[in-house]
């Protein structure tokens, strides 16, 4: 089934990648788009069999992701995050996983996981409200997914947990004016005073230690993987991604262009040249493969009924951060290799250099932090839970 879905979505490419200067402009992804990818089955890949989802494996998730990115950065961004969410849910009680399938297995959720809420404990669960931001494809989600700080009766932090909201519980606060990513609709979101039950909720605690409620009632290892390995993946995928197709768009541009400054020599006769396409596509290629090697990895021990320990976790987001770092330095290099024609609007080079450096500022590709608990760790130090 996930070649199926593979196979859907490159049909799709040359579509997504001529309607990017329309989400651009719309500052959303067209909702035409996101109708034929999800016809494709691509939304329903993390999602539980129970839900006629595919369960599939997250490599070929991956995959996916990349491919649309290469075609179109918002696109990309969108269809990752959107896409993921499944996963999670099924992390929730069955109660809650029932109120956002149970009538429609199309139904979409969008997020924004920074604690940013306040959740106060009532009886039966929580009152919620908060202000959150960058909530990517909220428009094409009827329902979210956003962090909050749990209080006490007495002030103090008890828990951080993780609240679904339906969408007639929240309002969405149009303020997504950006010079990248500008399609994905990263708009805020507004929550007043909205109960919140018990079983809508899931405590990031437990989730770090690969655990939820809905594991009883999905029991596929592709559910005991951990938060953050396939968060985090699901953002640094779309810029490599972006990196293959500015790689592409080089390649051709070069192939065709005639440097006047150098007596009509043609650029892909420039040894120089050579070499730049050389060291860009081994830092691509690095990025994704260290990426997916770590997710492979997690499967098989999971498969085996083995736990995932801290230092390949760790190691996750070691190749996360420097993935995306690998891959904004190749559209760098290669969108200063371009030449003029490059900043044309509508070329895909340049919104990808647009696009990538603005994923680079999500706080799940801030290098320093991820890489200082990986060598603490390797040294033998306590590492604070953190992002891992």
């Amino acid at each position: 089934m996930s070649q199926a879905v593979l196979d859907g979505i490159r049909d799709l490419l040359p579509t997504i990648r001529e309607r990017a200067d329309e989400a651009e402009r719309l500052r959303v992804v067209p909702e035409a788009s996101i109708k034929e990818i999800e016809e494709t089955g691509f939304f329903r890949m993390l999602q539980p069999k129970r839900y006629d989802g595919l369960e599939a494996d997250p490599v070929d998730f991956y995959t996916a992701v990349r491919d649309i990115a290469g075609a179109c950065g918002s696109t990309g961004w969108v269809s990752s995050v959107l896409g993921v969410h499944p996963w999670q849910v099924a992390l929730f009680a069955d109660d809650a996983q029932q109120a956002v399938w149970g009538s429609d297995t199309n139904v979409r959720l969008s997020s924004s996981y920074a604690p940013t809420g306040k959740a106060t404990i009532t009886d039966g669960g929580y009152t919620l409200s908060g202000k959150w931001s960058f909530s990517s494809g909220c428009d094409h989600a009827t329902w979210v997914l956003l962090g909050g700080l749990v209080f006490n009766a007495d002030g103090n932090v008890v828990d951080f947990k993780t609240f679904m909201v339906p969408r007639d519980r929240y309002r969405i606060e149009d303020v997504w004016n950006v010079v990248g990513l500008r399609g994905t609709g990263s708009n805020d979101i507004i929550v007043e005073d909205v109960f919140i039950p018990e079983a809508f909720t899931l405590s990031m605690s437990e989730t770090g230690q690969c655990k939820g409620p809905g594991q009883e009632v999905n029991t596929s290892n592709l559910y005991k993987l951990p938060f953050h390995s396939i968060f985090t993946t699901t953002i640094c995928t779309p810029i490599i991604g972006m990196a293959y197709g500015a790689y592409a768009e080089h390649v051709d541009m070069q192939q065709k262009r005639v440097r006047a400054a150098y007596l009509g020599e043609k650029a892909s006769l420039d040894p120089f040249a050579a070499v730049r396409i050389a060291r860009a596509s081994s830092d691509i290629d690095a990025a994704w493969a260290l990426a997916m090697n770590n997710i492979r990895e997690e499967m098989a021990l999971v498969g085996k009924g083995e736990q995932i320990p801290l230092g390949l976790r760790l190691k996750v987001r070691r190749d996360q951060v420097l993935g995306t770092q690998r891959a904004i330095d190749a559209i760098d290099a290669l969108f200063e290799a371009s030449g003029g024609r490059a900043l044309a609007e509508g070329t895909y080079l340049q919104r990808a250099w647009r696009d990538a450096h603005a994923g680079r500022v999500h706080a799940a590709n801030d290098p320093e932090r991820a890489l200082q608990m990986y060598g603490a760790h390797e040294f033998g130090h306590k590492v604070d839970p953190g992002m891992y």
